[in-house]
């Protein structure tokens, strides 16, 4: 930074030391402010932001110590270097100097050459560091920006996908929509943050992504499937987690659990592993409620739909067996928004 449009603030309690220093920088073209304690000079660092301070320890009033301790708390004067100018030459104070957040220390009596030299080398310092961390910030921005659409493309994709699964099994097209915007409801009564009900809003679309590896005669067999055929069409959910699972991303990492766990049951009697409880994701007990429900509610190439007080009553009656008794109990208090829901994407 140039003479010619710094602004340097001098702190001190002595007339004459104030123009010394102001004639010193002055002639060398910067424009000068001054204070003569620790107070006023906060007050004048926050009406007109200096690029730079000079600052004398022993004051009235305010000293040089305490009026740093304070412009270096103030986000808005934080940023402004600080060399303390005084006759103290003690160690202890230069550490208590520097502990404070000065930059420098210069002895009286003052030097013209080191004070300017002082000076111009500080200014330059924190203007270089200034415009590092605007092209840092710049730079976060930017990356924010590259990560959003990165996060958008990504869930384009899982939805696309999702879809894919569904045609393939000849559900209905709005399936993924309806179980998935119901999981959130039921994640938000439970009381999970709105980051945790967005990652089930958007990764719950592929919990059946792994029938694209069924064979057809088994996924689109009319009627009732026999015992060898119930054990292919189980391995959907590994089919899905191992189509998902190659990848450490949060959002793809949680589709994958949601894949493989969404068949099992809170009384341990659900495939493919067979867990019990709590043990089962907390994310999969979820979409398990919302995927049943909505199978049951909605027309098949076997089956028609269910009336929802039927498919109600079923889940009530899984309550601590198939489902999680607290979920079920969510479920029917949030009945009415769900049912808004399955209006609104009806197909």
């Amino acid at each position: 930074m140039s003479a010619e449009n710094a602004l340097i603030l001098i702190v001190d309690d002595n007339k004459i030391n104030l123009k010394v220093l102001g004639t010193i920088l002055m002639q060398e073209g910067y424009e000068v402010a001054i204070a003569e304690n620790g107070k006023d000079a906060i007050h004048e660092a926050n009406t007109n932001t200096p690029n730079l301070i000079l600052m004398d320890i022993t004051m009235p009033v305010l000293d040089g110590f305490e009026a740093t301790r304070q412009l270096k708390a103030d986000k808005n004067t934080a940023n402004i270097p600080v060399i303390f100018v005084t006759a103290l030459n003690e160690e202890s104070d230069e550490t208590e100097g520097f502990k404070v957040g000065a930059v420098d220390y210069i002895t009286k009596p003052v030097n013209r050459a080191i004070v300017l030299a002082r000076v111009k080398t500080h200014l330059e310092l924190n203007n270089r560091k200034l415009l590092l961390e605007k092209q840092v910030e710049k730079r976060t921005e930017e990356l924010k920006l590259k990560n959003k659409e990165l996060e958008e493309t990504r869930l384009e994709i899982i939805q696309r996908l999702g879809k894919a699964a569904e045609f393939k099994d000849n559900e209905t097209g709005n399936h993924i929509l309806r179980m998935s915007k119901v999981s959130r409801i039921i994640a938000e009564g439970f009381g999970l943050n709105s980051t945790e009900c967005d990652l089930i809003l958007n990764a719950s679309p592929m919990h059946d992504i792994g029938k694209i590896g069924i064979p057809d005669r088994v996924l689109l067999k009319p009627g009732k499937l026999d015992a060898k055929e119930w054990e292919i069409m189980q391995t959907h959910v590994n089919l899905g987690a191992e189509i998902l699972n190659e990848n450490n991303g949060s959002l793809l990492k949680t589709a994958a659990e949601i894949a493989l766990y969404h068949h099992e049951k809170w009384d341990g009697t659900g495939y493919p592993i067979g867990l019990k409880g709590e043990d089962i994701p907390l994310f999969a007990r979820i979409c398990a409620i919302a995927d049943v429900f909505d199978a049951l509610t909605s027309v098949r190439p076997y089956k028609d739909a269910w009336p929802v007080e039927k498919a109600v009553d079923l889940i009530k009656s899984e309550k601590g067996k198939h489902f999680q008794a607290e979920l079920v109990d969510i479920f029917i208090s949030k009945l009415p928004k769900l049912l808004e829901v399955t209006k609104l994407l009806g197909d």
